[in-house]
């Protein structure tokens, strides 16, 4: 695996994520431990500095799997906010773990569900809720 890239977190995501860590039962998911690791390695910022190429909650992320070199798009949410149809993915999910914080440009590996990893790059941030000028989602 590659090194994971430095990563910055808004400040009003940090605090809703730990909010929604506190809410739900230890160890009630695996996605947790994940998620809290990401969040413990971040450099937090706050929500009004944020570059609009970072993907925070809420951003759609084009992104690019190196060895097939196809190209997908996700929306980055809470759990509560996933859709069943494939355009988004929960921050509890470990793909959804691993996006926050990234830029365009970052590259990962990030697991897939057989287990194995894929090579993937943030090719564009197409929506950021803080670049809208929403803070309060």
């Amino acid at each position: 695996m590659t090194t994971k890239p430095n990563i910055l977190l808004s400040s009003i995501d940090v605090e809703r994520l730990e909010q929604l860590i506190n809410s739900l039962p230890p160890d009630s998911l695996p996605g947790i431990q994940a998620l809290e690791e990401e969040l413990d390695r971040g450099e937090l910022i706050d929500a009004r500095d944020v570059p609009p190429s970072l993907v925070t909650m809420n951003s759609t992320v084009r992104f690019r799997v190196e060895s097939s070199n196809k190209e997908f798009c996700l929306t980055l949410v809470y759990p509560k906010d996933a859709k069943p149809d494939g355009s988004t993915v929960s921050i509890l999910a470990p793909v959804g773990s691993a996006l926050i914080g990234l830029s365009e440009g970052d590259e990962i590996d990030w697991p897939t569900p057989s287990g194995k990893a894929q090579h993937v790059r943030i090719e564009k941030v197409v929506y950021q809720p803080e670049s809208a000028g929403e803070y309060h989602r």
